[in-house]
């Protein structure tokens, strides 16, 4: 009967498990958890810890210690059960015999060592005619062939859903379409001619950069995440609202539209953005109370990202008739 430790999971299985499922989530989950962690990390991790187990599983098991005691076979020639007190240990030379010992008298025990001399030797099992070196590495073998097959058809999915679902599902004239739309709205913030790009190639923005967009302050280009952009698009091109997301990508525009006009301090960036990211969002499709509804939300969830991002924070300054507002005559911020 196997004991109830045998039946849990191998640290390996548990550990292709836990990538299935990171991956999983990391496609259909929040985009916090995209925007935190690049997709390419826990695949880097998981394979290395797959050459690891297989490396490990190579390496020769430990020696064991003989046992002393009565084995097995002697047990079994000579009629004994388990209990290994019923047998007698006798050296003679480089000779060995297990007896059967009972309170046997000397010359009784001399009988019974005569007697095991006369039996037969058992002829040893004859030697596997297999490679036990190809026998040992044919289980490892395996599993890191299991192990990468997991590992690529993760990825085929997290390449197929991302060509077909994000910002790079959306056709060329489509993407360009809304782009130039971006470049339009930053350029009202700026008050100078300015072009948005959304970064394919993660070479500007994205998790590596922990950032959702980029701009060089005084600027005519800013880069955003083409998460930002498909959020962007949906509500300008689509009319699709979702709420936090979609709030989050207009004061990300709006905010790379403020550096590029020149404001270099983020906390007084951000405080802009939110100001004019209304605006932003009644030209994109938002109607007036959604869009300063949504504002007002991500003022408040400023304070509670500040915390990780305290750059981004917005200063005491940022309020209602305070020295960043926009609007001083209007009794309404942002």
């Amino acid at each position: 009967m196997r004991k109830p430790m045998d039946r849990l999971p191998s640290p390996l299985t548990l550990l292709r498990v836990g990538l299935a499922v990171f991956v999983l989530v990391w496609i259909f989950g929040p985009y916090a958890l995209r925007s935190a962690v690049p997709i390419w990390l826990p695949f880097l991790i998981a394979l290395g810890l797959e050459l690891h187990f297989f490396v490990g599983a190579l390496r020769p098991a430990p020696a064991r210690r003989p046992d002393p005691g009565p084995q097995t076979a002697d047990r079994e020639r000579y009629g004994f059960g388990n209990d290994a007190e019923e047998l007698l240990l006798v050296r003679n030379q480089d000779e060995e015999l297990w007896i059967p010992y009972s309170g046997e008298t000397e010359e009784e025990l001399q009988a019974l060592i005569v007697e095991a001399r006369e039996l037969p030797v058992e002829e040893a099992a004859p030697a596997a005619t297999a490679n036990p070196d190809r026998e040992r590495l044919r289980l490892p073998v395996r599993r890191l062939v299991a192990g990468l097959g997991l590992i690529g058809a993760l990825a085929l999915i997290f390449w197929v859903v991302e060509g077909r679902t994000g910002w790079n599902g959306v056709d060329a004239s489509t993407r360009a379409e809304a782009t130039a739309r971006f470049s339009q709205e930053a350029s009202r913030v700026a008050e100078k001619p300015v072009t948005i790009r959304c970064d394919e190639s993660g070479d500007y923005v994205g998790a590596v950069q922990h950032a959702d967009g980029v701009a060089a302050v005084g600027g005519n280009l800013a880069y955003l995440t083409p998460e930002r952009c498909l959020d962007l698009y949906r509500l300008a091109l689509k009319g699709e609202v979702r709420p936090n997301r979609t709030a989050t990508a207009i004061v990300v525009l709006a905010h790379e539209a403020w550096h590029l006009r020149g404001v270099a301090d983020e906390g007084t960036t951000e405080c802009y953005a939110l100001q004019t990211g209304g605006e932003i969002g009644r030209r994109l499709g938002l109607s007036v109370d959604t869009a300063q509804r949504m504002m007002r939300r991500q003022l408040v969830d400023n304070a509670r990202r500040g915390e990780a991002s305290p750059a981004y924070r917005v200063p005491p300054d940022c309020r209602n008739g305070g020295r960043l507002d926009l609007r001083p005559d209007i009794a309404r911020f942002p």
